[in-house]
């Protein structure tokens, strides 16, 4: 069977117009998301290394329920489960950076919970030794060590959080991959504009990989 194709630059070319509509919405979704998942992670990751077990068990009981879980079937519980509970509809929208924020969230308070328990005892000791409280300690002496070491996992939390809007063409927001849906649907162009698609993803990443590795070179992030 011979099979007559030719890959069409001038249809991955065209498609871009059309693509480009999408990648606010998906900085908007991920970023958004990752806003909101920084604040939850770190209030989760800190009530799971508190002393008091009754703190940890909840802390514990959300993370492996959102890391254990895939992303997609969450933004699907949120935009089509989440409104018979409370009686109302959600858009898309809120539907996506909800999802990543949850789904984000969990992973973050484990960053959180690793950066700060890598932080030497002696640092702690340090501060108590200095005359600081337990929360002066932390605050002054143990937090910004570990907020340092946190930011090139969080990086990588980043992207993954950027590719994972790609799944959010299923409840129709208008991101990267439902902005290509579109055009092939008219166009029938699909490795064209998919790989345009692809393409556009890894600009988006790369940028940020290359942020983070200027920040590390700084000496900004990280030890």
């Amino acid at each position: 069977m011979n099979v007559d194709f030719t890959f069409d630059w001038s249809a991955a070319l065209a498609s871009i117009p059309q693509l480009l509509t999408g990648v606010p919405w998906t900085l908007l979704i991920s970023f958004g998301g990752l806003a909101i998942g920084l604040v939850i992670g770190i209030i989760f990751g800190l009530l799971r290394i508190a002393p008091q077990v009754w703190l940890r068990i909840p802390a514990i009981v959300y993370i492996e329920v959102f890391r254990g879980t895939p992303v997609l079937v969450q933004v699907l519980f949120i935009f089509y489960g989440l409104p018979q509970i409370i009686g109302g509809p959600i858009n898309a929208l809120t539907a996506g950076i909800a999802a990543i924020a949850v789904n984000s969230g969990a992973y973050i308070s484990e960053i959180v919970r690793g950066a700060v328990q890598s932080v030497a005892r002696g640092q702690r000791e340090a501060g108590l030794s200095l005359g600081l409280s337990r929360q002066q300690t932390f605050r002054h002496v143990i937090w910004p060590q570990a907020f340092r070491r946190m930011i090139p996992p969080l990086g990588n939390q980043g992207i993954i959080s950027i590719k994972d809007t790609s799944l959010f063409a299923v409840i129709g927001v208008g991101e990267l991959v439902r902005q290509g849906q579109i055009y092939i649907a008219t166009t029938f162009t699909a490795l064209e504009v998919y790989l345009m698609v692809a393409l556009l993803y890894l600009a988006i990443t790369l940028s940020l990989s290359l942020a983070l590795r200027m920040l590390e070179r700084k000496g900004l992030v990280g030890e």
